[in-house]
């Protein structure tokens, strides 16, 4: 019962946290540190939710929730003992209400990858039929299409693509500046960081927070990808790109890929923060954040091998 308690309170620790990190602005000053705390944030709540309505219906096995379900499992196959003592209707429902959310988180993050990867299938086949090379963009991709996009095609086979209204529209230091951030996407893997928060969207889709968090999100990840590239250029000459994007009314960026321009309030955002950078957090504080986010990340899968 007390790690039942202990999981339920480690999980409404998590929304809470969720809800009041929705509103910080220091994020901005250290995207990499505010994305992992996300994932920390995201990760915890989901396991330490779900454990804590197992390890309450798992309790009459003794055995803490991970060798409570092998229990289970062995007793409802015949091949281990039962439960220790009667179940009662709470504890039939917490395992039933435990069972079918561990279930649909997994699925949704399988279902989610695997219709990605699809997407990202089918676009790199569109791609070898339309898109060509261009000796003035070397390992970039060209589009012949008039309109502005820009985006990368995460994977084992990245590709970075633009299109040649996007070649006419920016200078060349323009031009450099959007590539840079387009590898970065693909060298860290941006993708794999939004997919579990666009699998939370996907199994609550009713939730404004959770798309407050996954558009938060989203706009970390640029503005990590914004700060990868301005070592490789002039921040304002990003800054500049973005605005030409929004003023020539960028296209739309294809499912499964992640593009330089997003929604309008994102790129103004970004701008900004591009052109009058606030300070960066001091590296005791980044540490301890990231010290944190680890430890919170590992609590509830240690509460889940702990015997009642």
């Amino acid at each position: 019962m007390i790690t039942a308690a202990v999981l339920a309170t480690l999980a409404l620790v998590c929304a809470v946290g969720a809800w009041r990190f929705a509103r910080a602005r220091w994020t901005y000053r250290a995207p990499h540190v505010a994305i992992v705390l996300w994932q920390a944030l995201g990760v915890t709540w989901g396991l330490a939710g779900t454990g804590a309505l197992l390890a309450y219906a798992l309790e009459p096995y003794g055995q803490g929730v991970l060798h409570g379900l092998a229990a289970f499992a062995a007793a409802a196959l015949g091949d281990g003992d039962g439960p220790l003592e009667p179940y009662d209707l709470p504890r039939i429902l917490a395992l039933v209400a435990g069972l079918t959310a561990l279930a649909v988180l997994v699925m949704v993050l399988l279902t989610a990858g695997v219709q990605t990867l699809r997407a990202r299938h089918r676009h790199r086949v569109l791609l070898t039929l339309v898109a060509r090379e261009d000796p003035g963009v070397p390992g970039v991709r060209v589009v012949d299409h008039p309109g502005a996009t820009a985006y990368c095609v995460p994977g084992l086979r990245s590709q970075v693509v633009v299109s040649a209204g996007t070649l006419k529209l920016l200078s060349a230091d323009e031009l450099t500046a959007v590539l840079a951030h387009e590898s970065a996407h693909v060298r860290e893997r941006h993708d794999l960081v939004l997919l579990p928060f666009a699998a939370l969207r996907r199994a609550l889709p009713w939730s404004r927070f959770i798309a407050t968090v996954q558009d938060e999100v989203s706009l970390l990840v640029e503005m990590a990808a914004d700060d990868v590239a301005r070592r490789y250029c002039s921040p304002r000459r990003l800054a500049t790109a973005l605005l030409r994007f929004g003023t020539a009314g960028a296209v739309p960026t294809p499912n499964g890929a992640l593009g330089a321009a997003g929604s309008s309030s994102a790129v103004m955002a970004r701008v900004e923060r591009l052109v009058t950078p606030g300070p960066c957090l001091p590296r005791r504080v980044r540490y301890s954040i990231v010290a944190f986010s680890v430890t919170l990340t590992a609590s509830a899968p240690l509460l889940w091998l702990i015997p009642h």
